[in-house]
């Protein structure tokens, strides 16, 4: 029987070691292979790992930018936005949050704070009753709005709070204080963001500035991570728009217009006031003018601005301009002495007057004061059919104003070639071409300033954040005809008011150079024949130094043409103008060209 020696005892010692050692080595690979590993993810973070989490932790809180407003030219709000918040909370959250840690600035420490707390914390700010708010934020609703409006610096201050589940969501609400005065030029916003008409919808990228943004850490758990990332983008808010319009005048001239429209059951009105020496549109009233706060109570045909989107036949105002180009080109002067028939044919078309009368003896200034078409056709002729062509060109006819507004119309100028046998001569007084009132005003503007044509300009300028202010630069000036030829045809528009049947747009103490001007509108369903007529007048003051035009448009007004007149009207918008502005009374003795050859 064999026996146990101590060697054989001593034989098993070096195979515990070599197993200890082994355990050991395991143990170490193993914290080398996870230490690797934390040093890749952490410290390395190859695959992006530590950023993907990170990412999956960071939650992004919009701050909405300020909507630039827009204003009248002294300063006055036509349109503005304030921005609010709203409290919304995630019930689930809150609701199994016992107490919650954050971090006090002033102490430099992380605090805890019961949930009670917190809620006693944001009833006050929110000026609630504390069980109220308790009440709003127990539940199992992801998404529960809590409060609703509230200012910036109230939402900065429950932002700091750190409450569990409680995030702000910011809007931002666009509010218009005058109403429908320049509503139309103004426009509105759709869903309360995006410009849909006006300048809301033309300046919408101007206006509408930058989104900033709230960044934030939550934990697994849903809460906010006291210590974590907490960055703040500042939103870069919108710029302001200054217009040129003077928003007193323009109630004057919206209420005028409006006062006509209905007196005369007409479809529509349009009234344009224009500065001559600037080309700033400084009053642009529509009937049925929309109140963007309630864009909806509008019918959408009266939701843009006429005064450049129709485009209608001119009439009379146009005779202006056939006067212009023939004392312009040489063949014809202010005094000439012209034999006017009862009727005038003319390569087979024949033309006659408003007003029934024998063969006259006229001056150029009595056939435009009398708005005769037999004389104007007759010194309209005198041009060849391009020039007529040509000359309408140069004032601007098909030509759109573009003053920042949608759908400006360039109006109607047929080229001179496809003029039929009658056409090539119904343009001299405004038939057989479209244009709109904008175009007309700008027109008339050119002969006002020294036959200097200024582009109209309803933007002045864009106003930074900062308060710094962007003047919008006026685009070049084009002179139509020489300044002799313009004051010719002032002389022929203020005789037309003293000496002529344009007697009622005469103001007292002012010199007023003025023309009307009646045609036949179209009916809209496109058949042939006509469904009314459209009447205007446009005119200048003071002819001493001529400041303003003004142009009144009335469409398809009831009852007999003749005995409808915008006098009243353009002298009532015309005169407030000038004691706006505080425009001195004429001085010297007004112009009364001869009408008649005696």
């Amino acid at each position: 029987m064999a026996k146990n020696t101590g060697r054989a005892r001593k034989a098993k010692a070096p195979s515990a070691t070599l197993r200890l050692r082994l355990g050991l080595g395991v143990m170490l690979a193993l914290l080398l292979v996870v230490g690797g590993k934390l040093f890749l993810v952490q410290g390395l973070d190859v695959g992006g790992m530590a950023e993907a989490a990170l990412q999956n932790r960071l939650t992004p809180v919009e701050l909405p930018a300020e909507r630039g407003s827009i204003l009248d030219a002294n300063g006055a709000v036509l349109a503005s936005s304030v921005i609010r918040y709203n409290v919304v909370v995630d019930q689930r959250v809150n609701t199994k949050t016992e107490s919650f840690r954050r971090f006090d600035e002033g102490k430099d420490e992380l605090v805890k704070v019961s949930r009670d707390q917190g809620i006693s914390e944001l009833a006050t700010l929110l000026g609630m009753d504390m069980a109220a708010v308790k009440e709003a934020l127990t539940g199992d609703k992801p998404y529960y709005i809590v409060a609703k409006d509230l200012k910036p610096d109230v939402e900065d201050r429950i932002s700091k709070l750190q409450i569990p589940g409680i995030v702000t969501v910011g809007t931002t609400k666009r509010v218009y204080p005058n109403g429908s005065v320049a509503g139309g030029i103004v426009g509105f916003l759709k869903d309360g963001t995006t410009g849909q008409a006006g300048l809301e919808q033309t300046q919408d990228e101007i206006l509408r500035g930058t989104p900033g943004k709230r960044l934030f850490e939550i934990g697994a758990d849903g809460l906010r991570i006291p210590v974590g990332v907490d960055q703040l983008t500042p939103a870069v808010n919108g710029k302001d728009l200054k217009l040129t319009l003077n928003s007193d005048l323009q109630y004057f001239a919206q209420q005028a217009i409006q006062s006509q429209k209905d007196k005369l059951s007409a479809e529509w009105g349009v009234i344009v006031v224009s500065d001559v020496k600037t080309g700033n549109i400084i009053a642009m009233a529509d009937t049925n003018s929309p109140d963007p706060n309630d864009p909806g109570k509008s019918d959408p045909k009266d939701r843009g601005v006429r005064a450049v989107t129709a485009a209608y036949e001119p009439g009379s105002v146009e005779k202006m301009i056939t006067a212009a180009a023939a004392i312009e080109e040489g063949t014809a002067h202010p005094l000439d002495h012209i034999t006017v028939p009862p009727t005038y044919t003319v390569d087979g078309q024949t033309f006659t007057d408003a007003f029934v009368h024998g063969t006259e003896e006229r001056t150029l200034a009595g056939i435009i004061g009398y708005s005769m078409n037999t004389g104007t056709v007759m010194v309209g002729e005198r041009l060849s059919k391009e020039k007529r062509h040509d000359w309408l060109q140069k004032f601007g006819i098909g030509e759109a104003p573009d003053i920042g507004l949608p759908a400006e119309s360039p109006g109607i100028l047929t080229p001179a070639d496809q003029w039929d046998g009658r056409q090539q001569y119904t343009v001299l007084f405004g038939q057989g071409v479209a244009q709109s009132t904008l175009q007309t005003v700008r027109a008339y503007q050119s002969i006002a300033n020294g036959g200097v044509m200024l582009q109209p300009r309803l933007i002045d300028s864009y106003i930074n954040p900062d308060g710094t202010e962007e003047k919008v630069p006026a685009q070049a000036p084009r002179q139509i005809v020489t300044k002799d030829t313009a004051q010719q045809v002032r002389d022929i528009l203020e005789s037309a008011v003293t000496e002529g049947e344009i007697k009622d747009a005469a103001i007292d103490g002012y010199r007023v150079g003025a023309k009307t001007g009646t045609s036949e509108s179209p009916c809209d369903d496109g058949k042939s024949g006509f469904c009314g007529y459209t009447a205007s007048m446009v005119g200048m003051a003071p002819m001493d130094d001529p400041r303003f035009i003004v142009e009144v448009v009335l469409q398809r007004p009831k009852g007999s043409i003749y005995g409808i007149t915008n006098g009243p009207v353009f002298r009532s918008v015309m005169s407030q103008t000038l004691r706006t502005f505080n425009v001195e009374p004429s001085t010297g003795e007004p112009v009364r060209l001869p009408q008649y050859v005696k």
